[in-house]
Protein backbone atom coordinates (compact mmCIF):
# COMPACT_ATOMS: atom_id res chain seq x y z
CA UNK A 1 0.00 0.00 0.00
CA UNK A 2 1.74 3.55 -1.00
CA UNK A 3 0.26 5.29 1.35
CA UNK A 4 2.80 3.27 4.17
CA UNK A 5 5.44 4.42 2.47
CA UNK A 6 5.01 7.58 3.19
CA UNK A 7 8.37 9.31 4.46
CA UNK A 8 6.42 11.40 6.98
CA UNK A 9 5.95 7.89 8.83
CA UNK A 10 9.19 6.73 8.26
CA UNK A 11 10.81 10.20 10.29
CA UNK A 12 8.63 9.78 12.90
CA UNK A 13 9.26 5.97 13.46
CA UNK A 14 12.69 6.95 13.44
CA UNK A 15 12.23 9.88 15.81
CA UNK A 16 10.77 7.36 18.25
CA UNK A 17 13.00 4.46 18.11
CA UNK A 18 15.75 6.84 18.66
CA UNK A 19 14.00 8.30 21.65
CA UNK A 20 12.95 5.25 23.27
CA UNK A 21 16.23 3.83 23.25
CA UNK A 22 17.75 6.70 24.83
CA UNK A 23 15.72 7.20 26.93
CA UNK A 24 15.57 3.75 28.27
CA UNK A 25 19.74 3.67 28.66
CA UNK A 26 19.08 6.95 30.22
CA UNK A 27 16.50 5.56 32.85
CA UNK A 28 18.40 2.78 33.78
CA UNK A 29 21.29 5.04 34.48
CA UNK A 30 18.80 7.71 36.30
CA UNK A 31 17.45 4.56 38.71
CA UNK A 32 20.95 3.99 39.25
CA UNK A 33 20.91 6.98 41.28
CA UNK A 34 17.83 6.76 42.67
CA UNK A 35 16.10 8.85 40.16
CA UNK A 36 13.32 8.48 37.61
CA UNK A 37 13.95 9.85 34.36
CA UNK A 38 10.77 12.74 35.22
CA UNK A 39 12.95 13.53 38.83
CA UNK A 40 16.13 13.67 36.86
CA UNK A 41 14.42 16.44 34.32
CA UNK A 42 13.35 18.65 36.77
CA UNK A 43 16.55 18.78 39.38
CA UNK A 44 18.05 19.62 36.32
CA UNK A 45 15.79 22.33 35.12
CA UNK A 46 16.09 23.92 38.30
CA UNK A 47 19.21 23.42 37.98
CA UNK A 48 19.93 25.38 34.90
CA UNK A 49 17.78 28.16 36.00
CA UNK A 50 18.23 31.09 37.19
CA UNK A 51 18.66 31.36 41.13
CA UNK A 52 18.06 27.72 40.73
CA UNK A 53 14.43 27.56 41.04
CA UNK A 54 11.19 28.00 38.89
CA UNK A 55 8.00 28.83 39.71
CA UNK A 56 5.70 25.79 39.92
CA UNK A 57 3.51 26.71 37.03
CA UNK A 58 6.86 27.42 34.98
CA UNK A 59 8.07 24.10 35.69
CA UNK A 60 4.75 22.49 34.77
CA UNK A 61 4.99 24.29 31.92
CA UNK A 62 8.68 22.86 30.78
CA UNK A 63 7.77 19.47 31.39
CA UNK A 64 5.25 17.35 30.70
CA UNK A 65 3.41 17.59 33.77
CA UNK A 66 0.21 19.10 34.44
CA UNK A 67 0.63 21.83 37.86
CA UNK A 68 -1.30 19.08 40.21
CA UNK A 69 1.37 16.28 38.51
CA UNK A 70 4.67 19.16 39.81
CA UNK A 71 2.86 18.98 42.45
CA UNK A 72 2.85 15.80 43.32
CA UNK A 73 6.39 15.51 41.93
CA UNK A 74 8.06 18.58 44.22
CA UNK A 75 6.46 16.88 47.20
CA UNK A 76 8.11 13.52 46.48
CA UNK A 77 11.87 15.70 46.01
CA UNK A 78 11.06 17.91 48.95
CA UNK A 79 10.25 14.39 51.47
CA UNK A 80 14.11 13.32 49.83
CA UNK A 81 15.29 17.06 50.52
CA UNK A 82 16.13 17.09 46.78
CA UNK A 83 13.75 20.45 46.75
CA UNK A 84 12.51 23.10 48.62
CA UNK A 85 9.48 25.10 48.29
CA UNK A 86 10.27 28.69 48.63
CA UNK A 87 7.05 31.22 48.61
CA UNK A 88 6.38 33.82 45.79
CA UNK A 89 6.87 37.67 47.53
CA UNK A 90 5.22 39.19 45.06
CA UNK A 91 1.75 36.70 44.28
CA UNK A 92 0.93 34.19 47.55
CA UNK A 93 -1.01 31.82 45.30
CA UNK A 94 2.28 30.93 43.82
CA UNK A 95 5.17 29.53 45.11
CA UNK A 96 8.92 28.38 43.82
CA UNK A 97 10.38 25.02 43.68
CA UNK A 98 14.31 25.25 44.04
CA UNK A 99 17.07 23.01 43.97
CA UNK A 100 18.55 22.13 47.46
CA UNK A 101 22.40 21.79 48.04
CA UNK A 102 21.74 17.95 48.32
CA UNK A 103 19.39 17.93 45.02
CA UNK A 104 22.44 20.03 43.25
CA UNK A 105 25.11 17.09 44.52
CA UNK A 106 22.34 14.37 43.74
CA UNK A 107 22.44 16.24 39.79
CA UNK A 108 26.35 15.81 40.01
CA UNK A 109 26.55 12.48 40.81
CA UNK A 110 24.64 11.69 37.90
CA UNK A 111 25.43 13.66 35.13
CA UNK A 112 28.53 12.59 34.00
CA UNK A 113 27.08 9.44 33.33
CA UNK A 114 24.48 10.42 31.79
CA UNK A 115 26.58 12.72 29.58
CA UNK A 116 28.52 9.57 28.76
CA UNK A 117 25.50 7.89 27.31
CA UNK A 118 24.33 11.22 25.40
CA UNK A 119 28.13 11.10 24.13
CA UNK A 120 28.32 7.48 23.26
CA UNK A 121 24.67 7.34 21.36
CA UNK A 122 23.54 10.86 20.50
CA UNK A 123 26.91 12.91 19.78
CA UNK A 124 29.73 10.61 19.38
CA UNK A 125 28.07 9.01 15.85
CA UNK A 126 27.00 12.54 14.21
CA UNK A 127 29.34 15.29 12.77
CA UNK A 128 29.49 18.07 14.35
CA UNK A 129 27.86 19.24 11.44
CA UNK A 130 25.04 16.94 11.64
CA UNK A 131 24.56 17.34 15.20
CA UNK A 132 24.05 21.23 14.52
CA UNK A 133 21.37 20.23 12.68
CA UNK A 134 19.93 18.20 14.30
CA UNK A 135 19.92 20.73 17.07
CA UNK A 136 18.66 23.22 15.16
CA UNK A 137 15.78 21.03 13.63
CA UNK A 138 14.51 20.18 16.82
CA UNK A 139 14.47 23.41 18.36
CA UNK A 140 12.23 24.54 15.47
CA UNK A 141 9.70 21.16 15.93
CA UNK A 142 9.42 22.14 19.57
CA UNK A 143 9.42 25.47 19.37
CA UNK A 144 6.03 25.13 16.77
CA UNK A 145 4.55 21.98 18.99
CA UNK A 146 5.51 24.43 22.51
CA UNK A 147 5.32 27.78 21.87
CA UNK A 148 4.52 28.56 25.14
CA UNK A 149 7.89 27.33 26.43
CA UNK A 150 10.57 29.81 26.91
CA UNK A 151 13.89 28.11 24.86
CA UNK A 152 16.12 26.57 27.41
CA UNK A 153 19.80 27.42 27.86
CA UNK A 154 21.42 27.11 24.47
CA UNK A 155 23.85 24.57 23.70
CA UNK A 156 26.76 25.38 23.85
CA UNK A 157 30.81 23.75 22.87
CA UNK A 158 32.95 23.28 25.24
CA UNK A 159 35.08 26.68 25.75
CA UNK A 160 38.46 27.04 25.59
CA UNK A 161 40.92 29.16 26.74
CA UNK A 162 41.75 32.25 24.09
CA UNK A 163 45.00 31.74 22.51
CA UNK A 164 47.63 33.32 23.65
CA UNK A 165 48.51 36.56 21.88
CA UNK A 166 51.79 37.12 20.58
CA UNK A 167 53.42 40.69 21.32
CA UNK A 168 54.63 42.99 18.83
Amino acid sequence: MELLDDSRLTTMGLLTEAYTSLNSLCAEHFAAHGLAPIEFEVLLRLARAPGRQLRMTDLSRHTSMSTSGVTRMVDRLERENLVARVPCDVDRRSSFAMLTAQGLSRLAETVPGHLQILEEWLIGPLTQRQLQGLVAGLRVVRDAVRPDTVPPIEMRAPRRPPAPTVGR
